[in-house]
């Protein structure tokens, strides 16, 4: 249809075929399907993106630093704790297993008081850390306290639970209570509300904090001074560690921007989505404005006639355009059921996910109409003020 050429047309090459289907009606039916699903599409990327992003993450992430521990990291780990702290560089610092935007640790030998035998067995996400974990990465205590093994050696017998697990385990007053893993006895000293590590289209796993010095502590976790500048913390900080770890360079990460990372692939989703609506809007654009310029010379005698017999304008143009704006309706119509069902499939793979509303079926309806008037809009009002003398003549 967008090869088809308007020029053409009003220099009088093509004749009139009155039928009710045609190809040229037919493809454009088919383009502004296509159009609709698209636009339909990309604004369901869009709201589920937007909607994961406002998820809560549980905790803080706003001037909250990873670092990998390598080289003499480990070994001189206190000291550097110390000089973060001691300067006002950090309010907090953690070493903990593994990253916290990245679910790569779990557990399904936790054993507890009440547990069913037959039960199925739960998996955990699982963390360990020597302290301030729930306190560095901003957590909020629902119950109970943080790891400490400096003011509570005993709390390498500890852990901490989020509320997830809680819920699962069906502990009541969990606080105090004992736990088994690999055969080891653990008191529970806190409970956190959950927080995001894996994916935020998912529901979040139980989740198991081991208090522990006997651990591979791959993670250390830096939550920065409010009330210092972001630049002169992090050049005072890495002046710490090349101190004490000179051999490595200084490669934070921030946690915000890791986390952000996990929407890149819907955003990459969303972006196709529009690029591809856009091109379908655009051919489908050009198609109706030759269908409509072939229909206006068409109907060229009928129209004139109208003008001699006191029609007006708007009359004429009103007659030009309702069929157009029946092929839009029809291809909304259709449009629809595919578009739902093709983003419901996409939406099954989310268990954090927004519904489908009609709203937005509606919205994209009424912009392809919008686009539809417009782009006929032209064709239909160069005809309505042509002079019916020539038409009439013309015969």
């Amino acid at each position: 249809m967008s090869s088809f050429k308007p020029v053409r047309v009003l220099k009088g090459l093509y004749k009139a075929k009155n039928q009710l289907v045609t190809p040229r009606k037919l493809l454009v039916v088919v383009q502004f399907t296509i159009a609709v699903v698209l636009i339909t599409s990309t604004l369901i990327i869009y709201k589920q993106i937007k909607y994961t992003q406002e998820r809560d993450t549980g905790y803080v992430q706003n001037r909250l630093l990873e670092h990998p521990i390598n080289g003499d990291i480990l070994k001189n780990f206190a000291l550097i704790k110390h000089d973060l702290l001691n300067q006002g560089i950090a309010t907090a610092v953690s070493k903990t297993s593994m990253t916290i935007t990245n679910e790569s640790s779990s557990s399904s030998g936790l054993q507890w008081g009440d547990q069913n035998p037959d039960h199925v067995k739960i998996n955990f996400t699982q963390f360990a850390s020597t302290g301030d974990f729930a306190k560095t990465m901003g957590l909020k205590l629902t119950a109970g306290r943080d790891i400490d093994l400096v003011n509570y050696p005993t709390d390498s017998d500890a852990v901490l639970l989020n509320e997830t697990a809680i819920n699962w385990m069906k502990l009541k007053s969990p606080i105090g209570q004992s736990i088994t893993a690999n055969n080891k006895s653990l008191k529970i000293v806190g409970v956190f509300k959950d927080f995001i590590v894996g994916s935020p289209y998912q529901t979040i796993n139980p989740m198991v904090v081991y208090g522990t010095n006997h651990w591979y502590y791959g993670n250390m976790l830096i939550r920065l001074n409010d009330n210092q500048p972001m630049s002169a913390s992090l050049k005072a900080a890495e002046v710490i560690f090349k101190k004490y770890n000179s051999a490595y360079p200084f490669e934070y990460q921030f946690v915000d921007q890791e986390y952000g990372q996990k929407f890149a692939e819907q955003e990459r989703t969303g972006s196709l989505a529009a690029l591809f609506a856009g091109l379908t809007v655009v051919i489908s654009c050009l198609g109706l404005f030759g269908l409509a310029a072939y229909m206006a010379e068409n109907r060229s005698k009928e129209i004139g006639i109208r003008r001699v017999l006191g029609a007006g304008i708007g009359s004429l143009v009103q007659l030009l355009t309702k069929e157009f704006v029946a092929l839009v309706i029809i291809a909304v119509l259709i449009a629809t059921p595919i578009g739902w069902y093709a983003m419901n499939k996409w939406l099954q793979d989310y268990n954090y996910r927004i519904s489908i509303s009609w709203t937005t079926f509606a919205f994209a309806g009424i912009l392809a109409l919008f686009i539809a008037l417009f782009t006929v809009s032209f064709q239909a009002v160069k005809a309505a003020l042509a002079n019916p003398v020539k038409s009439l003549r013309s015969e």
